[in-house]
């Protein structure tokens, strides 16, 4: 057995890991209580079996790609790294990103993941054509819309629950350079935050970074970053077309004392943060796509800033017509508090395209919290505002949520269910994060 945590490093739980090199050794793998895992990086315990846990990395490699459709067919542990790196300097990149490039094409599908331009263009889901599934029952099928329908809607956002994805055809974006044209507000507050974000609704990307421990007339006070892709004419003379991806420049060494990020210093922080972005408002920048994208990958090992016990991500989602009213009370809580992270995110999302998929339209917020005290008792708190307001909490972040909590989010639950049933009629995808909410006890 194998001591082994998400990306948050909590809950830390025992597991048989398996390392398989061949879709064969996959099927073998599967018995009572196995879940696949791509790189590790759900921060709570969605991707660590109950019994064993199939980690994927070894299936890295591109089966085919047309370079004039950016149609490409990878195994499932291809990382969107790899990805990018790979095709970025030829024209492609992959249509959906999350906030940071190290997760796998299986987990990306498992978790249907957002990024910035969910609210025009849909999550991860929506540009996957087809699926090569190894089901709890032993089947190895191909799913896509239109054959084995059931469970491809089912596989997408499915948190692994419907068999180990083995490959994946999906169709990655044209573009000209690997830079964003990126334009800077700020927000003085929570109703400007917002009205930003409405006003940025035609920009393909749009993200807004929140101050969460401003409190008063302050309260939300946010920088939006609209961004769209920016083609050769827009790049300086001698500027590379194309970026090299680098490893993290710096990393965290060692478990930060938790007394690191405290009120104090985390609100020292965030007004460094607003202060120094406030004075790029305004005009147009052309910058990378890295630190876009994936500001926290410059970092390497960040993850060990909130101590040995870890931290929770709380992300929710509430639908528009409640989001301001909900948004304002939690983060007023929040900011009471004064632990919360220096990186929390608000965005606006569009439809979900999995049975349990996260996304529904509205207003994302993420939250980060070290693991003390009453955070448990906080927490279960918010969500009952989430709840109240027909909202919900997106799995690949969760490593607590109570099973009412999700089963009021989740209004297609049951038909996931009996999908799943009819896929591993004996249940031996199990994970620890669907033993916790809603496998049979």
């Amino acid at each position: 057995m194998t001591t082994v945590s998400g990306w948050g490093r909590f809950p830390v739980v025992d597991s048989e890991m398996l390392r398989p090199r061949s879709f064969e050794a996959v099927g073998e793998a599967v018995v009572a209580g196995s879940v696949a895992r791509g790189n590790g990086r759900a921060y709570g315990d969605a991707a660590i079996g109950t019994a064993r846990t199939i980690t994927m990395t070894a299936f890295d490699r591109v089966r085919s790609f047309d370079p004039v459709t950016g149609r490409i067919r990878v195994e499932a542990g291809v990382l969107l790294s790899d990805l990018i790196d790979t095709f970025g300097p030829r024209g492609f990149l992959p249509s959906v990103v999350p906030g940071t490039r190290f997760v796998s094409v299986g987990g990306a599908i498992a978790a249907d993941v957002h990024g910035k331009n969910h609210h025009c263009e849909g999550g991860f889901g929506r540009y996957v054509d087809s699926i090569l599934l190894r089901t709890g029952s032993g089947e190895t099928i191909e799913a896509s819309r239109e054959q084995n329908s059931d469970a491809f809607f089912a596989t997408v956002g499915g948190m692994g629950l419907t068999g180990v994805i083995l490959e994946a055809t999906m169709r990655l974006r044209p573009v000209e350079t690997g830079w964003i044209r990126e334009r800077v507000i700020s927000a003085s507050d929570l109703d400007a935050a917002m009205r930003a974000l409405e006003a940025g609704d035609s920009a393909t990307y749009s993200v807004a970074w929140i101050d969460c421990v401003a409190r008063g007339r302050n309260l939300g006070r946010s920088l939006i970053y609209l961004g769209e892709h920016a083609g050769r004419d827009e790049l300086a003379e001698g500027a590379v077309v194309f970026p090299v991806g680098k490893p993290p420049a710096l990393a965290v060494p060692l478990d930060l004392p938790s007394v690191t990020l405290n009120p104090t210093s985390v609100r020292a922080f965030n007004e460094l943060y607003y202060r120094v972005g406030a004075r790029r408002a305004g005009g147009d920048h052309v910058v990378s796509l890295y630190p876009y994208f994936f500001p926290l990958d410059s970092l390497g090992g960040w993850n060990r800033i909130y101590g040995r016990r870890g931290f929770l991500q709380h992300q929710c989602v509430i639908p528009e017509a409640a989001a301001r009213e909900v948004l304002g009370d939690i983060l007023d809580r929040v900011a009471r508090r004064g632990d919360a992270s220096f990186l929390a995110v608000l965005k606006k999302l569009g439809h979900g395209d999995g049975l349990l998929s996260f996304p529904l339209p509205g207003y994302t917020l993420a939250l980060d919290f070290p693991v003390n005290g009453d955070i448990l008792t906080f927490l279960d708190e918010i969500d009952r505002l989430v709840v109240a307001a027909g909202g919900r909490l997106y799995l690949a972040k969760d490593s607590r949520q109570s099973r009412a909590t999700f089963e009021a989010g989740y209004p297609a639950l049951q038909r996931f269910k009996a999908i799943r049933k009819s896929l591993d009629p004996d249940g031996a995808i199990r994970s620890k994060l669907s033993q916790r909410l809603f496998d049979e006890v």
